[in-house]
């Protein structure tokens, strides 16, 4: 039986990626029952809302989404779209691996999964202006909230994420040397946790500034990274760039009765609708998302395509140093499954 999903295009090149990814997924013989909706930019010029109670239906629905990128207005204007959906339907773990695949690169032997914090911390959205007199915008408070439960679910996830896919270690990112509450209280469920999997996983600690500074010297050394919002946030995009950039990096949000599947790079308007994005990030989500629902057979067949399109040079796009378009390397990995 087709598997139900919500589709959203996105805004910029989302639209153009989108058709590429669904190609390959029908050339693979997947089988999903689209239902396509709109957020973004494109809701707000369909439907007025950048979230339409209609894409939201269609998520608690289907319960699974392939999203593209969408539009956030910067320093003004709706919040993010992204963010409102984790919180919506309690997305708590945003899962990114990071793979190399382009042949030539900085470095060869890069396989790190990042997972990370979805819901709380900074981008909890606790913030507020503070009046000083006369100026009723003189000070900005933000509150980085970090619950128990909030932590042991998403590093519980890690362990469990490394037991699944075979990996070795998990590594926990932290800056509890001076935020000592609220880190301190992730770190400490973490070591916690860690007891739980002795014998089973390997376990590691670092302070997130020396993390980031091993993670380009020496980035074999990590495998599965869990770390809170703001951290992973950052740490997500360092590690893509490890391996290509944003054009190669999936993403998941993972919950408990919802999962949403994205390119995790942005829009890209001053190239939208000329037909040149690369879709490999939105191919390698829609990969995560044939994962989550036991189709791991046709993932992996799309992935391993995928990489022989890359590493045989031919049909890739500009940022993958070619001058194919988005239609000619999909058929490219298309022609290799």
């Amino acid at each position: 039986m087709p598997v139900p999903c919500t589709l959203i295009p996105g805004d910029g090149i989302g639209p153009e990626i989108t058709e590429a990814t669904l190609a390959i997924l029908d050339a693979a013989g997947a089988d999903f029952q689209w239902d396509r909706q709109v957020a973004g930019a494109a809701g707000v010029a369909r439907t007025g809302t950048p979230l339409p109670d209609e894409t939201l239906e269609s998520i608690r629905r289907t319960k699974l989404a392939l999203k593209g990128p969408l539009e956030t207005p910067v320093g003004e204007g709706y919040r993010s779209v992204n963010v409102a959906l984790r919180q919506t339907f309690d997305l708590y773990a945003n899962v990114r691996p990071a793979k190399d695949l382009v042949p030539g690169g900085r470095f060869d032997d890069v396989d790190i999964v990042l997972i990370r914090e979805n819901t709380e911390g900074l981008y909890a959205g606790l913030e507020h202006y503070i009046r000083i007199g006369d100026d009723p915008h003189a000070a900005a408070e933000s509150v980085a909230l970090i619950t128990r439960v909030g932590s042991e679910r998403v590093i519980r996830y890690a362990f469990e994420y490394a037991l699944r896919h075979n990996r070795r270690k998990v590594t926990l990112v932290h800056k509890a040397n001076i935020l000592k509450f609220s880190q301190g209280l992730f770190r400490s469920i973490g070591q916690k946790v860690a007891r739980e999997y002795e014998g089973k996983l390997g376990f590691d600690e670092r302070i997130i500034d020396a993390c980031a500074m091993q993670l380009v010297i020496k980035p074999e050394q990590f495998d599965v990274i869990v770390t809170t919002n703001l951290f992973g946030d950052i740490l997500s995009d360092l590690v893509s760039g490890l391996v290509g950039g944003l054009g190669l990096a999936p993403g998941a949000n993972i919950g408990k009765d919802a999962a949403i599947f994205e390119a995790v790079h942005g829009t890209a308007p001053d190239i939208a609708g000329q037909g040149i994005a690369n879709p490999g990030a939105l191919v390698l989500a829609a990969c995560l998302m044939l994962d989550h629902v036991g189709d791991r057979f046709r993932a992996d067949r799309i992935r391993r395509a995928l990489e022989a399109a890359i590493r045989g040079k031919r049909s890739l796009t500009r940022d993958l140093g070619g001058n194919a378009t988005t239609a000619q390397f999909a058929q490219a990995v298309i022609e290799h499954l």
